[in-house]
């Protein structure tokens, strides 16, 4: 017989949300549903192999892995760090970040298989919801956009009724806890970030504490990117960050909790761990304190913020993002060099920096020591010329008794 139902592809993690999503527009809407994964890079072989399975027990007819860690990396991780990317001073936008290729990814596999429609599980209180629609509409207007989840306005207790009423077999207890694990760092919601007085426990992390003593550190960037890791040389930055992630994870370094303004505009929670991204970005931050003029420190910090809050607010195909990525590269070219970092459980101290382009490294002079390439005069005639708009402002206030 021919078959009639409307294809659509959802973009399926294996969540809550998402596994609700396949069986109920399979078995309550009627749709032939394909799930396609989008790998950031957070995901095992094993981990694949069980949300595959997952997504065919909740109706999928078929499944597919997308790896686009590379191309995340390329596209968007490098200049993050280049622009020492942290929302509110705090979050390397781990999710925010990883959505948008995720969302690219998903709209390119749909439209090569013909899908009529496409879906995700985002709610309605939250920032996903714009990345993956405004990415779908402006790759493909012409293919529906599905959301159950929003639409319905449901609750999580829902979403675990109707699937255990399904039949659906699942670790419920672990699903209290919204986990989205990719290169760039993890992020954990549930009740009690919900709560502006309360925090994760301890068993909320997916990562803990195994390391106890101080261990020390090395990170080398070649024109800011990561290439080796305590003298281990890596063809691919991608494993690098790999590296520092499995160093730093095991003394829970980069945990926190993110609180900041959403894409619709109220406060939102969610807390992450994210090791590599923040012993990453503090050493980075450290050799181009080194590396770079003053004024190059002082654009970059300004462009980085700016780069942060366009991604993070699902703005990555604007034609800006390519011109501030263009200036961050080129911002790059002498940021090289190693950075030594002591890990402790919690906690990390940056040490020091080796390199060949440290602007400390001059016959110029010593800080507070030594000068050679000018005289005491010299200090005494610019000091006076410095001076020169602050004392007519101060002489003009005294004449008018000011």
């Amino acid at each position: 017989m021919e078959n009639n139902k409307k294809k659509v592809v959802l973009a399926f993690s294996g969540g809550l949300d998402t596994s609700f999503a396949a069986k109920y527009l399979s078995e309550d809407l009627g749709y032939e549903v394909h799930t396609a994964i989008a790998n950031t890079g957070g995901f095992t072989d094993e981990d694949l192999a069980r949300i595959e399975k997952r997504a065919k027990d909740c109706g999928a007819v078929s499944h597919a892995t997308l790896d686009v860690t590379k191309d995340y990396y390329e596209r968007s991780i490098r200049y993050m760090i280049a622009g020492n990317v942290l929302r509110n001073g705090t979050y390397p936008i781990s999710v925010s970040s990883e959505r948008i290729f995720q969302a690219i990814a998903i709209i390119e596999y749909a439209k090569s298989i013909g899908a009529d429609a496409v879906a995700h599980g985002s709610t309605g209180a939250g920032n996903d919801q714009v990345r993956f629609d405004l990415t779908f509409q402006i790759l493909a207007p012409e293919i529906e956009i599905i959301t159950p989840t929003r639409d319905m306005t449901l609750t999580r207790e829902y979403e675990i009724d109707y699937l255990r009423n399904h039949g659906i077999e699942a670790d419920y207890k672990k699903m209290e806890y919204s986990i989205n694990k990719g290169l760039w760092g993890t992020s954990i919601g549930g009740k009690e970030t919900l709560h502006s007085e309360q925090t994760l426990p301890e068993e909320a992390y997916p990562s803990q504490v195994t390391a106890h003593e101080p261990e020390t550190l090395k990170i080398t960037f070649k024109e800011g990117e990561p290439v080796a890791v305590n003298g281990v040389e890596y063809a691919n930055p991608v494993d690098a960050i790999r590296a520092v992630e499995a160093a730093g994870a095991k003394f829970g370094i980069g945990r926190d909790m993110h609180i900041g303004d959403t894409i619709i505009g109220i406060k939102g929670r969610v807390g992450f761990e994210a090791a590599g991204p923040i012993l990453i970005i503090a050493a980075h931050k450290m050799l181009e304190k080194h590396t770079l003029t003053k004024w190059q420190q002082y654009w970059k910090d300004q462009l980085g913020t700016w780069y942060g809050m366009f991604l993070h607010e699902s703005q990555y195909l604007e034609p800006v993002m390519r011109d501030m990525e263009q200036f961050l590269a080129s911002s790059q070219k002498n940021v090289t060099g190693t950075v030594e970092i002591t890990l402790r459980p919690l906690s990390y101290t940056l040490v020091g920096v080796d390199s060949p382009f440290d602007l400390m490294k001059t016959d110029f002079g010593e800080y507070g020591e030594v000068n050679r390439a000018w005289s005491a005069d010299d200090i005494k005639g610019f000091t006076k010329i410095l001076g020169n708009q602050m004392k007519i402002y101060h002489n003009v206030q005294k004449r008018n008794g000011k």
